[in-house]
């Protein structure tokens, strides 16, 4: 993908961190560092970032049984034993989707409640393939090259225990990368971006794509997809302006 898009022109700048966009008439000006760049339009694309635990291991196992997307690697874990991480909504439908493939799976929450919506709590605890283990953390990862299982302790006895498992799913959240854009274009009350269906966000001639806007589905294909539509929008501004002036 990048071959093809040099060979149309493509120019691109590496080890650049965008801070700004500045507006200035019709015209943006991206900053980075002490570099402007001058555009008649903006695709922003700059995704987001999974919370992670934090705990010793837990990069290293990414993709040897840990992950954070069950809907990416729910099967990988075909009759398989899983845990979950975490108490709100995402955590929740993590777990039930997972439940359709693995024998059995462990939510894990450090609460007494969970902060999921009311519905789908009622449907996780109806649930028969899922094990709630509330006022609880992970304290460590057991493996060799790939996870065998997770240290877990009770936060009201204080005990430890291993719970076998040879997948962990992190769900404790996700931090999109618009801090930079706060007060330039609209964002929802978690910090993603507000696009129409043009992928248009509040200042005509800034798009998004991807993980950085408001999305119900955060894959591969559904970015390309709104990278296809935010570039074919971004031209289209571009030439109906060039007709105006």
């Amino acid at each position: 993908m990048e071959g093809q898009a040099r060979r149309f022109g493509l120019e691109i700048q590496t080890f650049k961190r965008v801070n700004q966009i500045q507006l200035t008439g019709s015209d943006k000006e991206v900053r980075a560092g002490d570099e402007i760049y001058s555009a008649k339009a903006v695709i922003l694309a700059t995704g987001l970032k999974t919370a992670e635990l934090g705990i010793p291991r837990e990069t290293e196992l990414r993709g040897q049984g840990v992950s954070y997307c069950a809907v990416c690697d729910a099967n990988y874990f075909i009759g398989k034993r899983v845990a979950v991480v975490g108490g709100g909504d995402t955590a929740v439908e993590e777990a039930l989707y997972l439940s359709k493939f693995a024998s059995r799976v462990y939510l894990i929450h450090r609460r007494s409640e969970l902060r999921a919506a009311k519905i789908l709590q009622e449907t996780a605890f109806q649930n028969q393939m899922i094990t709630f283990l509330l006022n609880h953390i992970i304290q460590g990862l057991v493996s060799s090259n790939f996870l065998e299982g997770v240290k877990v302790q009770n936060l009201e006895t204080g005990d430890t225990s291993r719970l076998e498992v040879d997948g962990l799913f992190i769900a404790i959240g996700s931090r999109p990368h618009t801090s930079f854009l706060k007060d330039i274009v609209a964002l929802d009350e978690h910090g993603h971006v507000i696009v129409n269906d043009k992928m248009q966000t509040s200042v005509p001639g800034i798009y998004a794509a991807g993980d950085i806007r408001v999305t119900p589905l955060r894959q591969v294909s559904t970015a390309v997809g709104d990278g296809a539509i935010a570039a074919i929008s971004a031209e289209r501004y571009i030439t109906e302006n060039r007709k105006e002036e």
